[in-house]
């Protein structure tokens, strides 16, 4: 199993929406563990989905409240509730942003074996799979919150949405160019 490169904020990759798995071969299965494994490797991730690390293909990887999935092809089926709370994610390390979620979902995917499952999830289970089929449409978080900054969460310092969507079209140079709040 290779450990991958996580793409961050910028690359148009993040952008594009993740095609179907069709075959559940022994290389896709490969490419199951490889994300598995990339995100065992980053203690502040919970999930990682396949284009943030340039595949795009629609899975999954979900490690978090002592709870492990593999979603392939999944789609939300039932939504209801919601809830805004903090959260991030690897392709935007160390901040933080305020999203509304959904407090309940139900999700429709395939194993990576290609059986079909459905499940139920809510709270912050519930967040964490949003935000990784988001992620599987080209969505990131920030097309969702609420506020008009992102958080560092160590320093506290805000960010201007507006000054990371410049960074990221090449209209700031570099960060010493952001206005902090």
């Amino acid at each position: 199993m290779a450990k991958l490169e996580i793409i961050k904020f910028g690359d148009p990759i993040l952008r594009q929406k993740a095609k179907l798995v069709t075959v559940f071969h022994k290389k896709f299965q490969s490419t199951v563990d490889s994300i598995a494994e990339t995100l065992k490797t980053k203690e502040e991730g919970a999930a990682l989905a396949a284009t943030q690390v340039s595949i795009l293909k629609r899975i999954t990887v979900i490690d978090y409240e002592d709870e492990y999935m593999e979603l392939i092809n999944p789609e939300i089926i039932e939504a209801s509730g919601e809830e805004s709370e903090y959260e991030g994610c690897l392709s935007f390390p160390g901040y933080i942003g305020l999203v509304p979620r959904n407090t309940f979902i139900k999700v429709k995917f395939v194993t990576r074996f290609g059986k079909e499952k459905i499940i139920e999830r809510s709270g912050n289970m519930a967040r964490c799979i949003q935000h990784e089929i988001d992620h599987l449409d080209g969505i990131l978080f920030i097309d969702r919150m609420k506020s008009d900054f992102l958080l560092h969460q160590e320093t506290e310092t805000k960010i201007t949405l507006q000054a990371v969507l410049d960074l990221a079209d090449g209209k700031i140079k570099n960060m010493d160019e952001v206005f902090y709040m």
